[in-house]
């Protein structure tokens, strides 16, 4: 077996365990190794972080090519299991997704469902359940228990395009999960409420976005466990609180 399988499996047996698990999103082999360093399980590659490291920023402006070398100095600075955000596929297939992204050595991969190089399009419930389906059956032909994020930018895109956001969330996340997403990912969840509602609608877990310091919308921590969140990302919050940290400090020698 190779140590993408094995990794694989150990990421998707972590996802299985009932546990919750915090995933702390990095953008190079520094912030990776210092992640790692803190004792976490897995790690999440954000493509804002990522985009704004190398200068293109979020939205698939990054090269892709740029992206996945990107991805792979990560992946080979740790020995945790990696996923990577790969926005809503940057224009390819699943399948050609799939294997440009285990040929970096990452075991996951998240996947939205707002399509930025569209205009900012929203797939329909079953374009986007039947994209993570192709991407589920490119990894099981590979002989990789990859860890597939659904993602769903309804509540973000909110009264704009749907008259109840949070409904329209748990039907997609229904149908990711019934399509093989490994875990799911309602980004915007304004309060706890709403995160016990999509919680109990699926049987994977839920991903969660927090600050490192401030915490989730959603609660605390050990709020979000009594919830029954199992999976916590940090985006590019994280990064933004390191910056601000950075800024503080520098101002005194710019004066």
């Amino acid at each position: 077996m190779s140590d993408v399988q094995k990794k694989a499996a150990t990421f998707a047996q972590a996802h299985e365990s009932g546990d919750l698990l915090v995933l702390p999103t990095v953008w190079d082999a520094w912030s990776a190794r210092l992640a790692e360093s803190a004792g976490f399980q897995g790690l999440t590659v954000g493509s804002h972080p990522v985009g704004d490291a190398l200068g293109p920023g979020d939205g698939e402006a990054m090269n892709f090519n740029d992206y996945m070398r990107a991805t792979t100095r990560i992946v080979t600075a740790v020995d945790l299991p990696v996923s990577v955000d790969v926005e809503s596929g940057y224009g390819m297939a699943a399948t050609e997704l799939v294997q440009r992204v285990l040929e970096t050595g990452a075991v996951g991969i998240n996947i939205e469902d707002t399509v930025r190089r569209e205009n900012g399009r929203m797939r329909d419930r079953e374009e986007h359940a039947q994209y993570i389906a192709d991407a589920r059956a490119a990894a099981d032909q590979a002989g990789v228990d990859l860890v597939i994020n659904g993602r769903t930018d309804a509540l973000v895109h909110g009264t704009t395009l749907y008259e109840d956001p949070l409904a329209e969330a748990v039907e997609r996340v229904k149908l990711l999960e019934q399509a093989g997403a490994r875990s799911v990912y309602p980004v915007g969840l304004p309060d706890g409420q709403s995160a016990a509602a999509v919680v109990a609608a699926v049987s994977v877990p839920v991903n969660v976005t927090a600050h490192p310091v401030d915490g989730a919308k959603a609660g605390s921590l050990a709020e979000l466990r009594q919830l029954g969140v199992r999976r916590v990302s940090f985006g590019p919050l994280w990064q933004a609180a390191l910056a601000e940290t950075s800024r503080q400090q520098l101002a005194a020698w710019a004066s």
